[in-house]
């Protein structure tokens, strides 16, 4: 579809989509009306920066079936995300949002690849989290042969991969990660799978992160973006020819890249906040909704062909990045450094303490598997790693930090759900690992 053509029709969905939230949501038709939006009006897309946005704590207001813009008993399915206090973010779909959801995972799937009968496992979890449920449905309407894995028994999970002939794997990338590391525990060979694409999700991760899992494992390392507010996974997805931004379903998935601070659209290439519209949605759509993810936009051609607008990978959240001293400081700066050097394995954790006058950033990692080192240098051997790690972080960052190189398995693994990269230490009595 031309540039034009798209144009056209998102314009024509976006009146639509207005003339229902103005009819059937008492929250939009209140603010549309504050916006000069009248029911039947036509706003096209050179007025979307007029209209309003919507956050995550409106939803919270909401919770549970306030943005519903169907009947209730319309809605066939219900995920949610974590919230604060222990509430999640919950979301309604209806039987059209579920055959969008599949049509827009299907093609995350042929962008790695995949076709009818191609293998493929699904290691994100089922339930309330989108992953699972959500590449699931894109793989069974591609007509691929499903194996829903789900997350955790990682040993189980390699021998799935192999025994099945699995060639694409679904996953977060740190489970990759740690799928990659049981593989060399159970002692079975790379050269043993079949895989030859990994579409990972649900975390921020870094290009240093994509060479290390496809060192790992024998497969080409493809992002895929989604949050269950707009859909889940599949509103975006890289190519496996290109592997240079996430496609973007602009059909159903209106995108801006807007200031952080101002709400003001920024134009191709610029960094900021990814803001969505739902064009397509039914059961819960969301106007101009603001996901706090930090990326930038590049509406060139890629070398697969297609035509759609493709967003950076997510260096960030907008309410992730640390404050240490006056310097600001996203997880995925650090973790670009410690994937970057050899002597440190897959296996962090940041730990912003702030039982001082001022905070300091510790970081926490691995020396990596197989480095060669005797027991009796072993020390001497992370002091040395440490120094290095610190100093590149140092010039990175500008921002001294306190590294520290511990031996393997001393970090927690994550089986099931999404690493967490950062805590907090407020307190010494902080239920924190030993070692700090």
């Amino acid at each position: 579809m031309s540039a034009d053509e798209r144009a056209e029709l998102q314009a024509r969905r976006l009146d639509d989509l207005l003339g229902r939230l103005a009819e059937r949501s008492p929250l939009y038709r209140e603010r549309l009306a504050g916006a000069g939006v009248g029911p039947g009006a036509r706003v096209g897309l050179d007025g979307l920066a007029d209209l309003p946005f919507t956050t995550k704590q409106d939803l919270w207001d909401g919770y549970p079936w306030g943005l519903l813009t169907v009947p209730r008993s319309q809605v066939v399915r219900v995920h949610g995300s974590s919230g604060t206090g222990g509430r999640p973010t919950l979301v309604a779909y209806s039987r059209t949002d579920l055959d969008i959801w599949a049509q827009v995972c299907a093609r995350a799937l042929g962008c790695a690849g995949a076709g009818p009968g191609t293998v493929t496992q699904v290691a994100y979890g089922y339930g309330l989290f989108t992953g699972g449920l959500g590449l699931h449905g894109g793989a069974e309407l591609m007509g691929c042969t499903v194996i829903p894995a789900s997350s955790g028994q990682s040993s189980r999970q390699v021998l799935l991969l192999r025994d099945l002939g699995a060639e694409v794997l679904c996953c977060t990338p740190s489970y990759a990660v740690r799928l990659g590391e049981v593989l060399g525990e159970e002692g079975i060979r790379k050269d043993e799978l079949r895989l030859r694409a990994g579409i990972f999700g649900a975390e921020p991760w870094s290009e240093a992160m994509r060479a290390q899992i496809e060192s790992l494992l024998p497969l080409k390392a493809l992002d895929i973006y989604g949050l269950s507010e707009v859909i889940g996974p599949g509103v975006s997805c890289e190519c496996i020819e290109g592997q240079a931004g996430l496609h973007v379903s602009e059909d159903h998935f209106l995108v801006e890249v807007v200031d952080p601070e101002t709400g003001r659209q920024l134009g191709p290439g610029d960094r900021g906040e990814l803001v969505f519209t739902t064009l397509t949605r039914d059961a819960m759509p969301v106007l101009r909704y603001r996901t706090g993810d930090i990326a930038s936009l590049d509406p060139s051609p890629c070398v697969c062909g297609r035509t759609l607008v493709r967003m950076s990978k997510v260096t960030g959240r907008k309410d992730d990045m640390l404050v240490i001293r006056g310097v600001n400081v996203y997880p995925s700066e650090v973790e670009a450094v410690l994937v970057a050097e050899r002597a440190v394995g897959p296996q962090y954790l940041l730990v912003v303490d702030r039982t001082e006058t001022l905070p300091k950033l510790v970081v926490a990692c691995e020396l990596a598997a197989g480095w060669s080192i005797c027991a009796e240098t072993e020390e001497a051997e992370r002091a040395r790693v440490a120094a290095e790690v610190g100093a590149a972080l140092l010039q990175r960052l500008g921002l001294a930090t306190d590294v520290r190189v511990l031996p393997i398995g001393a970090i927690p693994r994550i089986e099931t759900g999404k690493a967490k990269r950062v805590v907090e230490r407020i307190h010494d009595d902080n239920p924190l690992p030993g070692w700090l």
